[in-house]
């Protein structure tokens, strides 16, 4: 584990929670690791009492559980979750959508626009790994130009969420491939100010990102 460092003390709490979380949500601590407070206090230069408050959070976050006379355990990965996740994205993306087709549609045509350019450019490069950004940035434009602060929080916790799951599919450029059709027809329905195809165009969208990482995440041969 790479060495926190820490230079403001009052911050201590916060970074090693944010820390454990980066790690625990980009896949870096793998499902069913034993979290041992006192090797983590000591991996990254800190005290035990951070440590034990930040899994205490992460615990009451659901990204691990707390297992008698064992300890942490980080949560294993569950269809269920991933089914609750994209249901719920899907209302707070269509919201976010109708909110930033009121308040800024050109800006948002344009910026989500170029975003796709540079999606398909990594693509063609051989760089699909690239795309982790640029999907996260594709769905935060939309959420920045809802003008609702509280939205865009909730659609990158969600996202990261989500990222968890997607850690192996994200990386196949058929799956990017298939992302960047996925963007491009959120784009098409937002130029022509459909909401209703709009609408289908996000569902659509997060319905085949569910399947991917159910058939990659699981390990599924097939999804209906």
């Amino acid at each position: 584990m790479r060495r926190l460092v820490i230079k403001n003390p009052k911050t201590i709490r916060k970074k090693v929670y944010d820390y454990l979380r980066e790690r625990l949500l980009g896949g870096e601590i793998p499902p069913h690791e034993h979290l041992i407070e006192a090797k983590i206090a000591q991996e990254i230069g800190t005290s035990r009492t951070p440590v034990r408050e930040a899994l205490h959070n992460l615990e009451m976050e659901g990204l691990i559980k707390s297992i008698p006379r064992v300890g942490y355990v980080v949560k294993p990965i569950s269809e269920q979750e991933v089914e609750e996740i994209c249901e719920i994205r899907a209302v707070i993306e269509m919201l976010g959508t109708q909110w930033a087709i009121a308040k800024a549609r050109l800006k948002l045509i344009e910026e989500l626009g170029e975003n796709i350019r540079l999606s398909e450019k990594e693509v063609t490069s051989k760089r699909p790994k690239a795309f982790i950004d640029l999907d996260a940035r594709f769905h935060e434009i939309i959420a920045k130009h809802s003008g609702s602060q509280r939205l865009l929080e909730l659609s990158q916790t969600l996202r990261r969420h989500m990222l968890r799951y997607r850690v192996e599919s994200i990386y196949l450029v058929d799956n990017v491939v298939r992302a960047i059709e996925g963007h491009r027809g959120i784009l098409e329905a937002i130029k022509k100010k459909d909401l209703a195809e709009v609408n289908r165009a996000i569902q659509f969208h997060l319905q085949q990102s569910k399947k991917d990482i159910l058939k990659y995440a699981f390990k599924e041969e097939t999804v209906s």
